[in-house]
Protein backbone atom coordinates (compact mmCIF):
# COMPACT_ATOMS: atom_id res chain seq x y z
CA UNK A 1 0.00 0.00 0.00
CA UNK A 2 0.77 3.46 -0.50
CA UNK A 3 0.32 5.62 2.69
CA UNK A 4 0.22 9.17 2.78
CA UNK A 5 0.89 10.48 6.35
CA UNK A 6 0.51 13.87 7.30
CA UNK A 7 2.23 15.27 10.80
CA UNK A 8 1.94 18.86 11.59
CA UNK A 9 3.83 18.24 14.66
CA UNK A 10 6.85 16.56 14.38
CA UNK A 11 8.45 16.07 16.98
CA UNK A 12 8.53 14.21 20.63
CA UNK A 13 5.96 11.05 20.76
CA UNK A 14 4.68 11.82 16.98
CA UNK A 15 8.08 11.80 15.93
CA UNK A 16 8.55 8.78 17.82
CA UNK A 17 5.62 6.67 16.62
CA UNK A 18 6.02 7.47 12.74
CA UNK A 19 9.52 7.02 12.43
CA UNK A 20 9.17 3.62 14.31
CA UNK A 21 6.37 2.15 12.68
CA UNK A 22 7.56 3.64 8.96
CA UNK A 23 10.83 1.95 9.70
CA UNK A 24 9.39 -1.23 10.30
CA UNK A 25 6.38 -1.48 7.94
CA UNK A 26 6.24 -3.32 4.55
CA UNK A 27 4.40 -0.54 3.08
CA UNK A 28 5.29 2.38 1.18
CA UNK A 29 5.28 5.79 3.00
CA UNK A 30 4.88 8.93 2.24
CA UNK A 31 5.32 11.55 5.23
CA UNK A 32 4.41 15.82 4.62
CA UNK A 33 5.76 17.11 8.53
CA UNK A 34 5.67 20.34 9.94
CA UNK A 35 8.58 21.25 12.70
CA UNK A 36 7.17 20.72 16.32
CA UNK A 37 6.35 24.09 16.77
CA UNK A 38 3.90 26.42 17.93
CA UNK A 39 1.26 23.75 18.12
CA UNK A 40 -1.57 26.21 18.17
CA UNK A 41 -0.74 27.63 14.63
CA UNK A 42 0.51 24.30 13.55
CA UNK A 43 -3.04 23.24 14.09
CA UNK A 44 -4.52 26.18 12.94
CA UNK A 45 -2.69 26.45 9.20
CA UNK A 46 -1.65 22.72 8.66
CA UNK A 47 -4.49 22.00 6.32
CA UNK A 48 -3.70 24.72 3.91
CA UNK A 49 -0.16 23.91 4.19
CA UNK A 50 -0.63 20.22 3.54
CA UNK A 51 -3.36 21.12 0.66
CA UNK A 52 -0.49 22.59 -1.24
CA UNK A 53 1.94 20.28 -0.52
CA UNK A 54 -0.09 17.70 -1.65
CA UNK A 55 -1.25 19.21 -5.07
CA UNK A 56 2.51 19.79 -5.76
CA UNK A 57 3.03 16.01 -5.24
CA UNK A 58 0.30 14.91 -7.13
CA UNK A 59 1.18 17.18 -10.21
CA UNK A 60 4.62 15.02 -10.29
CA UNK A 61 3.00 11.92 -10.46
CA UNK A 62 2.44 10.80 -6.95
CA UNK A 63 -0.49 8.66 -5.91
CA UNK A 64 -1.25 7.43 -2.76
CA UNK A 65 -3.83 4.46 -1.06
CA UNK A 66 -4.85 5.49 2.52
CA UNK A 67 -4.32 8.94 4.33
CA UNK A 68 -2.99 8.87 7.71
CA UNK A 69 -2.92 11.96 9.96
CA UNK A 70 -2.49 12.28 13.56
CA UNK A 71 -5.02 14.38 15.47
CA UNK A 72 -3.15 17.81 15.09
CA UNK A 73 -4.51 17.87 11.32
CA UNK A 74 -7.92 19.79 10.85
CA UNK A 75 -9.02 16.95 8.66
CA UNK A 76 -12.13 17.89 7.58
CA UNK A 77 -10.45 21.03 6.52
CA UNK A 78 -7.78 19.55 4.76
CA UNK A 79 -10.55 17.45 2.81
CA UNK A 80 -12.23 19.97 1.53
CA UNK A 81 -8.97 21.67 0.48
CA UNK A 82 -7.01 18.62 -1.13
CA UNK A 83 -7.49 17.40 -4.86
CA UNK A 84 -10.13 15.00 -5.63
CA UNK A 85 -7.68 12.23 -5.75
CA UNK A 86 -6.38 12.36 -2.09
CA UNK A 87 -10.04 13.94 -1.07
CA UNK A 88 -11.75 10.29 -1.74
CA UNK A 89 -8.75 8.40 -0.03
CA UNK A 90 -9.79 6.03 3.02
CA UNK A 91 -8.52 7.81 6.22
CA UNK A 92 -6.78 7.02 9.23
CA UNK A 93 -6.97 9.54 12.71
CA UNK A 94 -4.33 8.96 15.18
CA UNK A 95 -5.46 9.94 18.63
CA UNK A 96 -2.26 10.98 20.47
CA UNK A 97 -3.48 13.59 22.52
CA UNK A 98 -6.84 15.74 22.76
CA UNK A 99 -7.63 18.82 23.32
CA UNK A 100 -10.95 18.56 25.67
CA UNK A 101 -9.57 16.54 28.25
CA UNK A 102 -5.90 17.19 27.91
CA UNK A 103 -5.20 19.36 31.21
CA UNK A 104 -4.83 22.71 31.48
CA UNK A 105 -3.78 25.10 34.57
CA UNK A 106 -7.37 26.49 34.53
CA UNK A 107 -10.28 25.84 32.53
CA UNK A 108 -10.55 29.23 30.84
CA UNK A 109 -7.33 28.89 29.30
CA UNK A 110 -8.47 25.98 26.78
CA UNK A 111 -9.71 26.82 23.43
CA UNK A 112 -12.13 25.05 22.25
CA UNK A 113 -12.07 26.08 18.53
CA UNK A 114 -9.50 23.35 18.93
CA UNK A 115 -11.61 20.93 20.81
CA UNK A 116 -14.37 21.40 18.00
CA UNK A 117 -10.79 20.77 15.58
CA UNK A 118 -10.89 17.47 17.22
CA UNK A 119 -14.11 16.28 16.57
CA UNK A 120 -14.37 17.12 13.02
CA UNK A 121 -11.36 15.31 12.04
CA UNK A 122 -12.98 12.33 14.04
CA UNK A 123 -16.43 12.50 12.29
CA UNK A 124 -14.39 13.33 8.42
CA UNK A 125 -11.98 10.09 9.11
CA UNK A 126 -12.78 6.65 7.83
CA UNK A 127 -11.34 4.87 11.30
CA UNK A 128 -10.32 6.99 14.43
CA UNK A 129 -7.21 5.21 16.40
CA UNK A 130 -6.59 6.35 19.71
CA UNK A 131 -3.37 5.12 21.78
CA UNK A 132 -5.24 3.65 24.78
CA UNK A 133 -8.75 2.65 26.00
CA UNK A 134 -8.58 4.81 28.50
CA UNK A 135 -8.02 8.10 25.87
CA UNK A 136 -10.86 6.88 23.54
CA UNK A 137 -12.74 6.90 27.15
CA UNK A 138 -12.18 10.04 28.35
CA UNK A 139 -12.73 12.22 24.87
CA UNK A 140 -15.80 10.24 24.47
CA UNK A 141 -16.99 10.22 27.95
CA UNK A 142 -16.32 14.33 27.89
CA UNK A 143 -18.18 15.11 24.89
CA UNK A 144 -21.54 15.31 25.72
CA UNK A 145 -20.80 17.97 28.73
CA UNK A 146 -19.33 19.93 26.06
CA UNK A 147 -21.59 19.59 23.06
CA UNK A 148 -24.11 21.17 25.81
CA UNK A 149 -22.33 23.94 25.91
CA UNK A 150 -23.73 24.82 22.38
CA UNK A 151 -26.78 27.37 22.37
CA UNK A 152 -28.15 24.59 19.81
CA UNK A 153 -28.38 22.53 17.11
CA UNK A 154 -25.77 20.18 19.98
CA UNK A 155 -25.09 16.92 17.57
CA UNK A 156 -24.69 14.44 20.63
CA UNK A 157 -25.14 11.80 18.08
CA UNK A 158 -21.48 12.37 16.85
CA UNK A 159 -20.26 10.91 20.07
CA UNK A 160 -21.93 7.27 18.55
CA UNK A 161 -20.62 7.95 14.93
CA UNK A 162 -16.95 8.32 16.67
CA UNK A 163 -17.18 5.19 18.82
CA UNK A 164 -18.33 2.70 16.03
CA UNK A 165 -15.38 3.65 13.83
CA UNK A 166 -12.69 3.84 17.22
CA UNK A 167 -10.31 1.04 18.30
CA UNK A 168 -7.11 1.15 20.07
CA UNK A 169 -3.84 0.65 18.61
CA UNK A 170 -0.77 1.65 21.13
CA UNK A 171 2.19 3.22 19.50
CA UNK A 172 5.42 0.31 19.68
CA UNK A 173 8.60 1.01 21.41
CA UNK A 174 11.99 -0.68 20.40
CA UNK A 175 13.73 -3.54 21.85
CA UNK A 176 16.03 -4.06 24.97
CA UNK A 177 18.67 -6.57 25.51
CA UNK A 178 18.54 -8.41 29.09
CA UNK A 179 20.15 -6.70 31.14
CA UNK A 180 23.84 -7.60 32.42
CA UNK A 181 25.02 -7.47 36.44
CA UNK A 182 24.16 -4.17 38.09
CA UNK A 183 26.61 -1.50 39.08
CA UNK A 184 26.98 -1.51 42.78
CA UNK A 185 25.28 2.28 43.97
CA UNK A 186 22.55 3.13 45.75
CA UNK A 187 18.74 3.21 44.49
CA UNK A 188 18.49 4.57 41.11
CA UNK A 189 15.50 6.01 40.40
CA UNK A 190 14.34 8.21 37.17
CA UNK A 191 11.66 10.29 36.18
CA UNK A 192 11.54 11.00 32.44
CA UNK A 193 8.61 13.33 31.25
CA UNK A 194 7.86 16.70 29.44
CA UNK A 195 8.33 19.17 32.13
CA UNK A 196 5.14 20.90 32.45
CA UNK A 197 2.96 20.92 35.43
CA UNK A 198 0.00 17.98 34.15
CA UNK A 199 3.29 15.42 34.89
CA UNK A 200 3.53 17.03 38.57
CA UNK A 201 7.16 16.83 39.54
CA UNK A 202 6.38 18.95 42.55
CA UNK A 203 5.13 15.69 43.81
CA UNK A 204 8.18 13.89 42.77
CA UNK A 205 10.51 16.08 44.30
CA UNK A 206 8.65 16.34 47.52
CA UNK A 207 8.56 13.02 47.72
CA UNK A 208 12.89 12.84 47.61
CA UNK A 209 12.62 15.13 49.88
CA UNK A 210 11.04 12.47 52.33
CA UNK A 211 13.23 10.02 51.76
CA UNK A 212 16.34 12.02 52.35
CA UNK A 213 14.73 13.16 55.46
CA UNK A 214 14.47 9.30 56.46
CA UNK A 215 17.99 8.61 55.85
CA UNK A 216 17.58 6.96 52.42
CA UNK A 217 20.59 6.64 50.24
CA UNK A 218 19.46 7.40 46.60
CA UNK A 219 20.50 8.58 42.94
CA UNK A 220 18.64 10.46 40.33
CA UNK A 221 18.04 10.69 36.84
CA UNK A 222 15.19 13.42 35.67
CA UNK A 223 14.78 13.92 31.72
CA UNK A 224 12.57 15.22 29.55
CA UNK A 225 12.11 18.01 27.25
CA UNK A 226 12.03 21.49 29.03
CA UNK A 227 10.04 24.44 27.78
CA UNK A 228 10.10 27.84 28.01
CA UNK A 229 7.59 27.67 31.34
CA UNK A 230 9.09 25.06 32.71
CA UNK A 231 7.52 24.91 36.38
CA UNK A 232 10.29 26.54 38.65
CA UNK A 233 10.83 23.80 40.90
CA UNK A 234 13.21 21.80 38.26
CA UNK A 235 15.47 24.72 39.41
CA UNK A 236 14.85 24.33 43.00
CA UNK A 237 15.59 20.51 42.88
CA UNK A 238 18.39 20.67 40.71
CA UNK A 239 20.19 22.40 43.37
CA UNK A 240 18.89 20.62 46.86
CA UNK A 241 19.63 17.20 44.88
CA UNK A 242 23.11 18.35 43.25
CA UNK A 243 25.17 15.72 44.88
CA UNK A 244 22.46 12.68 43.92
CA UNK A 245 21.99 13.46 40.24
CA UNK A 246 23.32 11.18 37.89
CA UNK A 247 21.20 12.72 34.47
CA UNK A 248 19.81 15.84 34.36
CA UNK A 249 17.79 17.36 31.24
CA UNK A 250 16.94 16.54 27.46
CA UNK A 251 19.63 13.65 26.12
CA UNK A 252 20.30 14.62 23.03
CA UNK A 253 21.29 11.62 21.93
CA UNK A 254 19.11 8.66 21.51
CA UNK A 255 22.21 6.52 22.81
CA UNK A 256 22.47 8.70 26.10
CA UNK A 257 18.47 8.47 27.04
CA UNK A 258 18.75 4.74 26.81
CA UNK A 259 21.50 4.38 28.57
CA UNK A 260 19.63 6.28 30.94
CA UNK A 261 17.19 3.77 30.81
CA UNK A 262 19.22 0.95 31.12
CA UNK A 263 20.73 2.16 34.28
CA UNK A 264 17.50 2.79 36.59
CA UNK A 265 16.55 0.38 39.20
CA UNK A 266 13.08 1.97 39.16
CA UNK A 267 10.56 4.70 36.43
CA UNK A 268 8.51 6.64 38.35
CA UNK A 269 5.67 8.98 36.93
CA UNK A 270 3.91 11.44 39.11
CA UNK A 271 1.31 12.42 36.27
CA UNK A 272 -1.92 13.79 36.75
CA UNK A 273 -2.47 13.28 33.05
CA UNK A 274 -1.25 10.02 30.48
CA UNK A 275 -2.97 9.20 28.11
CA UNK A 276 -0.37 6.15 27.06
CA UNK A 277 3.12 6.69 28.66
CA UNK A 278 5.73 5.99 26.40
CA UNK A 279 8.48 6.83 28.69
CA UNK A 280 7.19 4.73 30.98
CA UNK A 281 7.20 1.72 28.66
CA UNK A 282 10.20 2.46 27.00
CA UNK A 283 11.60 2.38 30.41
CA UNK A 284 9.88 -1.22 31.77
CA UNK A 285 11.31 -2.11 28.46
CA UNK A 286 14.72 -1.26 29.25
CA UNK A 287 14.27 -3.54 32.47
CA UNK A 288 13.37 -1.04 34.89
CA UNK A 289 10.91 -1.50 37.86
CA UNK A 290 8.12 0.86 36.99
CA UNK A 291 6.16 2.51 40.21
CA UNK A 292 3.15 4.37 38.66
CA UNK A 293 -0.22 6.09 40.00
CA UNK A 294 -2.62 3.59 40.11
CA UNK A 295 -4.94 5.55 37.24
CA UNK A 296 -4.95 6.96 33.99
CA UNK A 297 -3.02 5.15 31.17
CA UNK A 298 -1.63 3.12 33.31
CA UNK A 299 -3.39 0.25 34.93
CA UNK A 300 -4.31 -0.25 31.37
CA UNK A 301 -0.77 -0.73 29.77
CA UNK A 302 0.28 -2.66 32.94
CA UNK A 303 -2.76 -4.86 32.90
CA UNK A 304 -3.69 -4.80 37.31
CA UNK A 305 -5.90 -7.13 37.89
CA UNK A 306 -9.05 -5.33 36.99
CA UNK A 307 -7.53 -6.22 33.49
CA UNK A 308 -6.82 -9.61 34.01
CA UNK A 309 -3.32 -10.00 35.06
CA UNK A 310 -3.93 -11.79 38.18
CA UNK A 311 -2.87 -9.56 40.77
CA UNK A 312 0.75 -10.30 39.82
CA UNK A 313 1.87 -6.90 39.00
CA UNK A 314 -0.08 -4.88 41.69
CA UNK A 315 3.35 -4.06 43.14
CA UNK A 316 4.13 -1.78 40.05
CA UNK A 317 1.59 1.31 41.55
CA UNK A 318 1.01 3.27 44.05
CA UNK A 319 -1.77 4.71 46.06
CA UNK A 320 -2.19 8.64 47.30
CA UNK A 321 0.49 11.50 47.70
CA UNK A 322 4.16 12.40 48.34
CA UNK A 323 4.59 10.15 51.50
CA UNK A 324 2.57 7.22 50.08
CA UNK A 325 5.05 7.15 46.87
CA UNK A 326 8.60 7.79 49.55
CA UNK A 327 7.16 4.99 51.22
CA UNK A 328 7.23 2.59 48.62
CA UNK A 329 10.88 3.66 47.11
CA UNK A 330 12.11 3.45 50.77
CA UNK A 331 10.85 -0.25 50.70
CA UNK A 332 12.26 -0.72 47.15
CA UNK A 333 15.72 0.97 48.49
CA UNK A 334 15.84 -1.78 51.57
CA UNK A 335 15.20 -4.44 49.27
CA UNK A 336 18.34 -3.64 47.10
CA UNK A 337 20.34 -3.06 50.35
CA UNK A 338 19.54 -7.09 50.79
CA UNK A 339 19.97 -8.13 47.66
CA UNK A 340 16.29 -8.72 46.96
CA UNK A 341 15.25 -5.63 44.68
CA UNK A 342 14.49 -7.86 41.68
CA UNK A 343 13.43 -11.29 43.82
CA UNK A 344 10.94 -13.65 42.27
CA UNK A 345 10.46 -13.36 38.58
CA UNK A 346 12.44 -9.96 37.59
CA UNK A 347 11.24 -9.65 34.25
CA UNK A 348 7.85 -9.38 35.01
CA UNK A 349 7.38 -5.70 33.84
CA UNK A 350 9.13 -6.05 30.65
CA UNK A 351 7.08 -9.22 30.25
CA UNK A 352 4.39 -6.69 30.54
CA UNK A 353 5.03 -4.17 27.80
CA UNK A 354 6.72 -7.19 25.39
CA UNK A 355 3.01 -6.20 23.41
CA UNK A 356 4.17 -2.92 22.64
CA UNK A 357 7.55 -4.25 20.76
CA UNK A 358 7.43 -3.07 17.27
CA UNK A 359 7.99 -6.23 16.14
CA UNK A 360 4.32 -6.83 17.42
CA UNK A 361 2.69 -3.21 16.50
CA UNK A 362 4.11 -2.27 13.37
CA UNK A 363 2.63 -5.72 11.12
CA UNK A 364 -0.51 -5.21 13.25
CA UNK A 365 -0.98 -2.11 12.49
CA UNK A 366 -0.16 -2.36 8.85
CA UNK A 367 -2.46 -5.13 9.03
CA UNK A 368 -5.06 -2.98 10.41
CA UNK A 369 -4.79 -0.68 7.36
CA UNK A 370 -5.08 -3.24 5.09
CA UNK A 371 -8.07 -4.36 6.18
CA UNK A 372 -9.65 -0.48 6.04
CA UNK A 373 -7.98 -0.30 2.22
CA UNK A 374 -7.73 -3.64 0.82
CA UNK A 375 -5.27 -3.89 -2.21
CA UNK A 376 -6.58 -3.63 -5.24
Amino acid sequence: MRILALEPYYGGSHKAFLDGWVRRSRHAWTVLELPAHKWKWRMRHAAVTFAERVDQALAAGASYDLLFCSDMLNLAEFLGLAPPAVRSLPSVAYFHENQLTYPVRCERERDYHFVLTNLTTALAATRVWFNSAYHRDAFLGALPKFLKRMPDHQPMHAIELIRAKSSIHSPGVDEFPPRGARQPGPLRILWAARWEHDKNPELFFEALERLEQDGVDFRISVLGERFRDAPPVFERARARFATRIDRWGYQESRGEYEAALREADVIVSTADHEFFGLSVVEAVAAGALPLLPRRLAYPEILRTPAEGFRGENDDFFYDGGAQALADRLAQLAERLERGELRSGASDRGARAVSRYAWSARAPAMDDALEAIAPAS
